[in-house]
């Protein structure tokens, strides 16, 4: 008869192995299913000049893993609204991009499965569009290591989830091995990076390879989303200067102005700001570079922490001589800053953006209105 003693370790011992028995393997992540209304070959839409996009970020929610994304949710009933009311118009809905941060930890398949793939399953099905996702540190780690097992983990998962969405490895419009790809629809062309590892040379060689065999004639707005911003002025930004954004700033920023970028659309600050850089082109003309941040797609909402230091981003900048303009700056407070998403209306060479601010935030009007038009003026 074993001892009392020994009857205690013995049912200690069962006590601890009976939760790793129970454990099975994480399923993998499910696919996003493919839109109901894919887009076009890219070559069938050369003559489109009018219709719109979506443009949102930062969905990580509170319960990620446990229950569907909920300001997620009120964000992607908002969309399918605008969606519906915008489809036999004269500009309907063609694509959403979103920058990155899908869930709170892209390394854990049920964050993926249980909280995000059926809201965006809405709006590829019910809402019929295609849906193109840029990942966030949250997504694949903040690790500038491509080797990093962490990011590794979090990669596959990122494409397992949109593996059905974006361009397949071999395609002209896809980085093989990379979340880096690009399409084109009617006069715009998109580009999607992964800002996490922003100091990669194949990475940056492969979108400037892609942007410098453009059309021109064709691609009158050149766009470009991702997930750190080279500008903010929430906690990610200010005085801080994290790596990413430090290479974003050093290597991208000069590239997409060598090649007349547009318009850049990032996250990682959960809030709304949109900055204007000026600059001059090798001929000596005023050029103009908008980046917009829209972090409001349900993460946890932040506040305005103060501006950054851009003199020594100024310096480095040579012949280009660059200005920054912070036109629209976020609230001091979280709650000045609203959940939101970005109607983007492309009217030849008009571009113009509603902010649409979801839930409590239904009147946010951060241009004292809530649209504001981006022309090729500066």
């Amino acid at each position: 008869m074993p001892t009392p003693i020994a009857a205690r370790a013995a049912a200690l011992l069962l006590a601890c192995a009976a939760p790793l028995a129970a454990q099975a393997p994480a399923a993998p992540v499910t696919a996003i299913a493919r839109a109901r209304e894919p887009l076009p070959p890219e070559h069938a839409t050369a003559n489109v000049a009018r219709f719109s996009y979506i443009v949102y970020g930062d969905t990580r929610g509170r319960r990620d893993g446990v229950a569907e994304q909920y300001e997620h949710g009120l964000v992607v009933d908002a969309m399918l609204r605008v969606i519906a009311q915008l489809r036999d118009g004269p500009e309907p809905v063609r694509f959403i991009l979103q920058s990155g941060d899908a869930v709170v930890n892209g390394r854990d398949p049920k964050q993926w499965n249980v909280s995000f793939v059926g809201l965006i399953n809405r709006l590829t099905t019910e809402g019929g569009v295609p849906y193109f996702l840029a990942p966030g540190n949250h997504d694949v780690t903040g690790s500038g290591d491509l080797a990093s097992p962490g990011r590794q983990e979090g990669l596959r998962n990122y494409l397992a989830a949109v593996g059905q969405l974006i361009p397949p490895d071999g395609a002209t419009r896809r980085l093989p091995g990379y979340p880096t790809y690009a399409f084109g629809y009617g006069n715009t062309f998109v580009l999607a990076f992964d800002s996490n590892i922003a100091e990669d040379s194949t990475q940056l060689a492969w979108a400037e390879a892609q942007l410098a065999g453009l059309d021109r004639r064709r691609y009158r707005h050149v766009v470009a989303f991702f997930h750190h911003p080279a500008f903010s002025s929430g906690p990610h930004g200010g005085p801080v200067v994290e790596r990413p954004t430090a290479a974003v700033r050093a290597r991208w920023m000069p590239m997409f102005r060598r090649h007349g970028v547009t318009l850049l659309y990032t996250g990682h600050e959960h809030l709304y700001e949109h900055w204007v850089e000026r600059w001059r082109d090798s001929a000596g003309r005023a050029r103009r570079l908008d980046q917009i941040v829209s972090g409001g797609g349900g993460a946890p909402l932040y506040a305005y922490t103060g501006e950054p230091s851009l003199r020594e981003y100024a310096a480095a900048s040579g012949r280009d001589s660059v200005r920054v303009e912070h036109l629209v700056k976020p609230g001091v407070e979280a709650g000045d800053n609203p959940y939101h998403f970005l109607v983007v209306r492309v009217d030849g060479e008009r571009v113009t953006i509603d902010v649409v601010g979801v839930d409590w935030g239904r009147n946010f009007q951060p241009y004292r209105s809530a649209r504001t038009t981006i022309g090729a003026a500066p």
